[in-house]
């Protein structure tokens, strides 16, 4: 362990307790004085001029030597900063290490530029040669250690520093539990994270954007808006850090309402709509099935950068809307904005979802033509997509041909596997699929898919054969399940749910509604449910997937006329896809329904991806 050595003397200074860190803090504070040189000293103006531009500093640092200033603190300190901010890790340890006798204000001075530079390991490596030089750390050390932490992601690491914070008397220190707060977070260590949260007597609004930015990063986005909420009625003042994981956890859920409230809150507050917080109310509108309030915030932005931009491409993409994504993407290349990797992967996207070949053809290869970008897995998933959902799959599979041994990763051919199924080519369809399953043994979905090829190719031995392969090997089926917000409150369901209170009148309520379907011309397609079922029971499989009980109820709590949002983990079946277009008619509704995969706008019989999808 790279801080295994500085245990000992972590505890060498251990026992200082309460009285030595009150000690520390004030001869921090001494030293931090006491290497102040005047305002006309001409070295100290001389660094200042150079700035972070490393020839200068060099030169500087040699007149330094020359003059025999070099054993000044503070100008040391200056240069270690300066030289550090240039860039040169490898320059600022080089003058570091012949420093002799370097004080807590030259060592918090040096941790602290290096961790928020982006220096992390080297900041660790200073704050041991700090506890080896018998310095002793303060609260100052500690929030910039800790920092590092977190960026590495250094659990082992952390949870040592943790432990000199706690000897060292800084526990109970509002800003190095915020930071500890942090680093768990972003370790993954949640509980731990919370457990320290929980115990801060006095939060800051920089604990609470850590916790509730830990939930959101770590999948628990429902847990994070809950926190934000419990934030609220403490009367504690979110701000825009707190906004922007608050929209992210929004996206994740749906959470339409939320979302609105945050935005009008933002607005009502004259809070300032930089590019980071306007990239997240887009991506939250786009993934909530707004875009005229997406686009609406993309064009009252005064300033913008690839990210906005790249943001708006991917909310139309998404929605099936492959020309407005490519207007926009025109737009961006008009102002001068050279697109990024991620960029690109928006555009191919919403050229597959589309059906824009040709405009997908002239993107991928401008990435190196153009841009001087090397195309990348997600590009290629892209364009495998693209071809096939076309009906392009000899096109499709060729390009995978000529792709490297390291390019050929799992996801590529997931998107083959989906072409051939999509358009029932079975014989390619379970080559691919056994090739996948070579490549990752233990993913359910691959099994998945190649007996789904097996059943519609009417092979039910080799059906029951995988089922068995699974059974052996404890694999499982990823659970599908959906979630509707009504009132601002979000609503679970899996297949089948029956822990719903009303759930006796959402069935009777849905079986109704499919009956009413079916004298509109609805025919359940019965190869979407599990094979072993008999005819009747499969229909009855299909009638209770969580999405049609997530439209039932939504459709139970809403007033007529009110838009339906519903957003699924799995991609949406046939049935549930067909089924969505009578209901639209027989309700009158729309009905969003947001996927793995992109959205779909079930509007007066007929789907905004025109059964391409």
């Amino acid at each position: 362990m790279l801080l295994s050595s500085s245990v000992s003397a972590a505890l060498a200074i251990a026992h200082v307790g309460k009285k030595g860190n009150d000690h520390a803090a004030k001869q921090y504070e001494e030293q931090v004085e006491a290497t102040k040189l005047p305002p006309k000293s001409e070295e100290y103006e001389a660094l200042v001029r150079a700035g972070p531009n490393l020839r200068s500093l060099q030169q500087i640092h040699a007149h330094l030597f020359v003059s025999g200033c070099h054993r000044s603190r503070a100008l040391i300190t200056k240069l270690l900063i300066l030289s550090c901010a240039a860039g040169s890790i490898n320059y600022t340890r080089r003058i570091f290490h012949h420093f002799l006798h370097p004080d807590s204000f030259l060592f918090n001075s040096l941790i602290k530029s290096s961790s928020k530079l982006g220096f992390s390991l080297d900041a660790l490596l200073f704050y041991r040669r700090m506890l080896t030089s018998k310095v002793a750390p303060s609260s100052y050390t500690f929030t910039s250690v800790i920092k590092a932490c977190a960026d590495l992601s250094a659990l082992k690491i952390g949870r040592v520093v943790h432990s000199h914070v706690l000897v060292n008397g800084y526990g109970s220190n509002s800003f190095v539990q915020a930071a500890m707060v942090t680093f768990y977070a972003k370790s993954g260590a949640l509980d731990v994270a919370r457990k320290v949260f929980d115990e801060m007597p006095d939060r800051n609004v920089v604990a609470w954007n850590s916790m509730i930015s830990g939930y959101e990063q770590n999948g628990l986005a429902n847990e994070g808006v809950v926190l934000f909420r419990k934030m609220l009625e403490l009367g504690v003042h979110p701000d825009s850090t707190t906004f922007v994981s608050v929209l992210s956890a929004c996206s994740q859920l749906g959470l339409l309402d939320l979302g609105y409230w945050v935005h009008d809150y933002i607005i009502s507050n004259g809070i300032h709509i930089n590019v980071i917080l306007a990239t997240a109310l887009i991506n939250m509108f786009s993934r909530c099935g707004n875009l005229s309030r997406a686009l609406a915030v993309f064009d009252s932005l005064d300033e913008g950068n690839v990210i906005a931009w790249t943001a708006m491409i991917n909310g139309y993409g998404m929605h099936g809307y492959g020309v407005q994504a490519m207007e926009i993407f025109h737009r961006m290349k008009a102002y001068k904005l050279a697109p990024n990797s991620v960029t690109l992967v928006a555009v191919l996207s919403a050229c597959a979802h589309a059906g824009l070949i040709d405009e997908g053809r002239r993107t991928f290869a401008s990435m190196k033509q153009k841009y001087g970008l090397v195309p990348g897995v997600e590009h290629h998933v892209c364009m495998v997509d693209m071809f096939g959902r076309a009906g392009l799959l000899s096109e499709a599979y060729q390009f995978i041909k000529e792709l490297g041994p390291q390019e050929l990763v799992p996801a590529v051919w997931t998107a083959m596997l989906g072409a051939c199924k999509m358009h029932k080519n079975f014989d390619l369809g379970v080559e691919v699929a056994e090739h996948l399953i070579s490549l990752e043994p233990e993913n359910p979905g691959h099994y998945v898919l190649l007996s789904n090829m097996y059943a519609l190719a009417g092979k039910m031995d080799r059906v029951e054969s995988v089922r068995n392969v699974m059974i052996q090997r404890g694999l499982r089926k990823q659970v599908g399940y959906s979630t509707i917000d009504v009132n601002n409150n979000p609503y679970l369901f899996s297949m089948g749910d029956k822990s719903h209170p009303e759930t006796n009148e959402i069935y009777r309520y849905l079986d109704e509604l499919i009956w009413r379907c079916k004298e509109a011309g609805y025919v359940p397609i019965p190869e979407s449910a599990m094979h072993e079922l008999e005819e009747e029971e499969r229909e009855f499989a299909l009638r209770y997937h969580s999405e049609k009980l997530a439209v039932a109820f939504g459709l139970m709590k809403t007033s007529h006329g009110m838009t339906l949002r519903i957003v699924k983990n799995l991609k949406i079946c046939e049935d549930c896809h067909s089924a969505f277009k009578f209901i639209s008619i027989v309700t009158n509704r729309e009905i969003i329904i947001r996927d793995k995969l992109r959205f779909h706008h079930f509007k007066e019989g007929s789907c905004s991806c025109l059964d391409y999808w």
